[in-house]
């Protein structure tokens, strides 16, 4: 089996990377072992750039504090991993897809209001796309967003009411017509409505988004995370998957933040922020172009230009104002995703 279908799971279960943080069942932060513990709370994608993060940062951490941690990882869509740590997932640090879901957490009072001033570009360390995975030869000819709206294309994506990344295709696909095309609002609906109702399957995140199109082969097109198009790829030589680059695309922001509450009752505090600057460091920086997310700093961003190529690429501000306007005019209930997604046949 590839690496890809292991590290699978469903929805937001916890996901122990043995190697490196054991099991709850052995030392626990406070444990009288003397091993601080962190969880980091994810999103879907990245269970392999943080499996090598969290080794380098504990070899670092120890050379430097001369004190043994341990890092626990837990994965699934952005939205949900919010939605678990307000209702008691009791993480340190979160690392998810997108802004908007580190400011809901930062609503119910447990991360601090100004959290993206905490660090670098606005807390958020490397940068990612929307690109398309297709299937050997193109057998569709897809080449931009209008080609996903054709008739007798079948197009895969998570739901975009659960995950971040799921939310950063959608806003690919409006803002492809409205600021590359100079299009209009309307316009932008009948495209985006168009490409849902191709959607054969919404999953929960985007790895599940990924097993559907790789392990069950449904679906003539992925619209995908960069990293996780190329990590197919990697993962699965005999399928022969192909990336496409749309002519515009947008530029994704994950980001990182403390879960202030959780760190403070337990005295992890100083710990976790280490963890988070670590990934500002040029070998976290490394380790993020190496699991092909795009560094920050820009010499490992031209490390591997060659992997990560240079396409016109729109923000979220430039396409809805931000994320708190956009959750609320495209993914709140009854929204432009809620109103596009009823009137699928």
């Amino acid at each position: 089996m590839t690496r890809l279908r292991l590290v699978t799971t469903a929805g937001f279960a916890l996901v122990f990377i043995a190697s490196i943080t054991g099991c709850f069942g052995g030392s626990k932060r406070g444990s009288d072992d003397g091993v601080i513990e962190i969880v980091n709370a994810s999103y879907d994608p990245t269970r392999e750039l943080y499996q090598e993060i969290n080794a380098a940062f504990i070899e670092d951490y120890q050379q430097k504090h001369g004190k043994a941690v341990k890092v626990t990882q837990s994965h699934g869509g952005s939205g949900s991993q919010a939605r678990s740590v307000i209702d008691g997932l009791e993480a340190d640090v979160v690392t998810l897809a997108l802004a908007g879901d580190i400011n809901a957490i930062a609503k119910k009072q447990l991360i601090r209001p100004d959290w993206e001033q905490h660090l670098p570009d606005n807390s958020a360390p490397y940068t990612s796309t929307i690109v398309f995975l297709v299937r050997d030869g193109n057998p569709k000819a897809i080449k931009d967003w209008d080609d996903l709206a054709k008739p007798g294309v079948k197009v895969i994506t998570p739901n975009p009411k659960i995950s971040g990344g799921a939310r950063w295709n959608f806003l690919a696909a409006w803002g492809y017509v409205t600021l590359h095309k100079k299009g209009s609002d309307a316009e932008a609906q009948n495209l985006v409505g168009s490409i849902y109702r191709n959607v054969v399957k919404l999953d929960t995140g985007a790895r599940g988004s990924a097993q559907t199109f790789i392990k069950n082969k449904l679906g003539d097109v992925f619209i995908s995370w960069e990293n996780e198009a190329i990590l197919a790829q990697r993962e699965v030589p005999n399928q022969k998957l192909a990336i496409i680059y749309p002519s515009a695309s947008i530029l994704a922001e994950p980001a990182v933040a403390v879960v202030a509450q959780y760190v403070d009752e337990r005295g992890t505090r100083a710990v976790a922020e280490a963890y988070l600057r670590f990934l500002y460091t040029d070998a976290a920086q490394d380790i993020i172009g190496r699991n092909t997310y795009r560094p920050r700093n820009v010499e490992f961003l031209k490390k591997y230009a060659a992997t990560l190529p240079t396409i016109p690429l729109f923000t979220i501000r430039e396409v809805a104002g931000g994320w708190a306007e956009a959750q609320q005019r495209f993914f709140s209930d009854g929204g432009v995703f809620d109103q596009i997604y009823s009137l699928r046949k």
